[in-house]
């Protein structure tokens, strides 16, 4: 993502990164800080002091625990210049919190995979015949497949949730969890089907323009590993167009949001499993196939808007797939 920024940019401005000293971006960047924690006191005026000192213009977050803080804080950094080019609070709310998306969406219309917080009544619905194991447990603010279990009976699914919660807070998720401590885990159904990514992207001031489609073809570690993009077409394109349009209706995101979708084996009813109001790990594919995003978000900022949306096409069928490099 540096190097995308620094290649929209065309030497016109440098890219920064950081938050962490054993982050590889820090190489790639023009430069580089290292902040307090995101949940620390001193962040928000760290970050203000650095942005004033080196004259940055936009902060670009890529780490679901950032986008909370810097939210509510948006307008504090539009009066010292500076665009926070995420989307505003409630967005992030839905989008952070699995369960409130669930329910949010439903609102629209839009399925997601049944979501509870009680055990009991998962085996109360699996006893009515209403749902069947195996079944997901995960954090209510998961990220990066942190906690993530199946459960093939009741009691597999009581020590999953005990075990899920041990991990949210042993790690950074317990910093939004800590306020639905109890209700930090989540039960969902199992749903089968292909698996799908969109970037859903809107302007900075939240109008909807498109949506990119990928078929995932292989997954790693909660990543897109292997990808195709979609387009007229592919069967199942005009669905997801169609879903995409009705996520940005209910969420009103600001710029490009990641959607994870399965679609029934059919190719007409798509349940959204999660959402990232950011760009996600499928993003190069995206890139790869003819957007950029990166370079969008800069003419966005200068209020160039329509040729901004010369940068959101892409080519059908491109297919990529990511390697390892290894760099000393």
């Amino acid at each position: 993502m540096v190097e995308y920024f620094k290649k929209a940019l065309n030497g016109k401005g440098l890219v920064f990164a950081s938050n962490s000293c054993m982050s590889p971006a820090l190489k790639a960047a023009d430069g580089y800080f290292i902040t307090p924690l995101i949940y620390d006191s001193e962040y928000i005026p760290f970050l203000l002091t650095e942005c004033k000192k080196r004259k940055i213009d936009m902060i670009v977050s890529l780490f679901d625990a950032d986008l909370p803080v810097l939210s509510k804080n948006r307008d504090i950094f539009a009066e010292a210049g500076v665009r926070v080019a995420i989307s505003g609070p409630e967005t992030i709310k839905y989008c952070n919190d699995k369960y409130l998306m669930a329910s949010k969406l439903s609102e629209y219309g839009i399925s997601c995979p049944r979501t509870f917080i009680d055990p009991e009544a998962v085996i109360a619905e699996i006893e009515n015949g209403k749902m069947s194991f195996p079944v997901i447990i995960k954090p209510r603010y998961g990220m990066g497949s942190i906690g993530l279990y199946r459960a093939f009976s009741p009691e597999e699914l009581k020590a999953a949730c005990g075990m899920c919660r041990r991990e949210v807070f042993n790690t950074y998720l317990r910093f939004e969890s800590e306020a639905v401590r109890d209700e930090c885990v989540i039960i969902q159904e199992i749903r089968q089907g292909s698996e799908y990514g969109l970037d859903v992207i809107s302007d900075l001031e939240g109008g909807y323009i498109t949506t990119i489609v990928r078929k995932k073809l292989a997954m790693r570690a909660g990543e897109t590993d292997e990808a195709i993009v979609l387009g007229e077409d592919d069967r199942e394109y005009a669905v997801l167009q169609r879903l995409g349009a009705g996520i940005a209706r209910a969420l009103v995101p600001s710029g490009l949001i990641d959607a994870d979708v399965i679609m029934d084996e059919k190719g007409q009813e798509p349940y959204v499993i999660d959402i990232n109001a950011r760009f996600g790990g499928g993003y190069p594919f995206s890139h790869l196939a003819g957007a950029d995003v990166p370079r969008a978000y800069v003419l966005f900022a200068e209020g160039r808007d329509e040729e901004a949306k010369k940068y959101l096409r892409t080519v059908p069928g491109t297919h990529g797939y990511k390697e390892i490099v290894v760099k000393a």
